[in-house]
Order: structure tokens, then sequence, then C-alpha cells
């Protein structure tokens, strides 16, 4: 059986959900039913007269409500400014991503990455993929979100003669820490990561109560 969340119309609804249940994968999933692509109305998805949840994304990740980009299973999705503390402390293991790479438990192609990303404050991706080489971006660049150091600030889009923004919209990446502020980011740093993960877990239990713990555990990581 799939959770029985509200339809999803408008970005103050998309978010107000995100608030309610902490995590949302954008795109549907092995867990029927948990994602903002099942939620949306199939009429709002790319329609010509009225924005939709593609276009949603960016005034969500920019909102401060929540944080946006590839958090489950490489792949995009939502969680909340209230559940993103224990997932960095889950993902990071303990680490600022300095000392995770001092302990070479990151490679020079993730520094470069983070670094120019953290001194600029936001980069947008055709950007970092200047700055920084294409070879192995999109799998550091991925990975970095994983691991929670990286996430999308905002889209930024196109516009035509009318000044009405059109296209995919490219992504603007920036810290979690500059989103936020470094304090709501890092304070369940002082619980065991693994106390963070069975809190996320517990939560993620109580919300889907019929889905699959195996399939929980996998989308969490």
């Amino acid at each position: 059986m799939s959770p029985r969340f509200p339809p999803v119309r408008s970005p103050e609804e998309l978010l107000d959900l995100v608030t309610e249940v902490g995590f949302l994968p954008f795109f549907a999933n092995p867990i029927p039913g948990f994602s903002v692509e099942e939620c949306c109305p199939k009429e709002l998805w790319f329609a010509k007269d009225t924005d939709g949840p593609w276009e949603w994304k960016g005034p969500a990740a920019r909102s401060g409500r929540c944080v946006y980009g590839k958090l489950f299973q490489k792949k995009a999705g939502f969680v909340s400014r209230e559940w993103f503390p224990d997932l960095a402390n889950f993902r990071r293991d303990g680490y600022d991503f300095d000392a995770r790479f001092d302990d070479g438990l990151a490679p020079i192609r993730d520094r470069d990455l983070y670094d120019a990303v953290a001194r600029r404050g936001a980069v947008l991706s055709p950007e970092l993929k200047e700055l920084c080489g294409r070879e192995g971006f999109d799998t550091s660049l991925t990975r970095l979100q994983m691991q929670t150091y990286l996430c999308v600030a905002d889209f930024v889009y196109s516009l035509d003669r009318h000044g009405r923004p059109y296209g995919w919209g490219v992504a603007r990446f920036t810290t979690p820490e500059a989103l936020l502020g470094p304090e709501p980011v890092t304070s369940a740093y002082g619980a065991d990561p693994r106390e963070s993960r069975e809190r996320i877990l517990s939560h993620l239990r109580a919300l889907l109560p019929n889905a699959d713990s195996r399939r929980l555990e996998k989308l969490l990581g």
C-alpha cells in the first residue's frame, strides 16, 4: 500500500509536505508513492501555461526550509531543515570535508570541486565543470551531494525575448552550511552517526509502515 500523501499542486504545498514528512525523493523509486513525481498531478508536469514541480525545485531549494540534491541512491530529492542535521551526521560519519580529505578518505577531484564551491559560495554547474575539468566530474559531484557536502542552491534559466524563463534550468551548487548556516547543519554532530541513522530509519518506518525495511535502508544509504 502506498503512503497517502496529499496531492501537491503548488510550490507552497510541496514545501509543506517536505517539512511534514522530512524526506521526499523527487522521482519514483522502489517505495511506491514516496516521491514528488507521484504526489503531483500529471497535468502539472511541463505544462505550457503554468509552472509545475519541475519549476518548483528552484524556489524550494533556495527557501531555507529544506535541502535539495542527489540525496537518495544518487538521485534527487528533498530533506527538511529539521532532519538534515541527522542525515549530515550519518552520511559524513563525523567528518567535515577537510578532515575527510586529510585522512585520505576523499580523492583530489572531490577536494577540487568542494573547494571551488566553498570559496565562491555558489557556482553554476557549467562553470564548476570548467574550473575543475570534465573527467570524473559527474561522479564526484554526485558523491559530494550524497555525502551532504554539496547541494543545489537554485536553478538558473535562459530567458526568451519576452523575459520569460525556458529550458531545463542550470543547477547552482553551494554547501549546506552556506544555504542553511553552519549550526543547523552540524547540530547533530554530538551524536554517534549510527544514532542518527537509526533515528532516521525509525522516522521512515513510522511514516511508511508498509515499506520493506531493506528498501528503506537502501534508500537511506
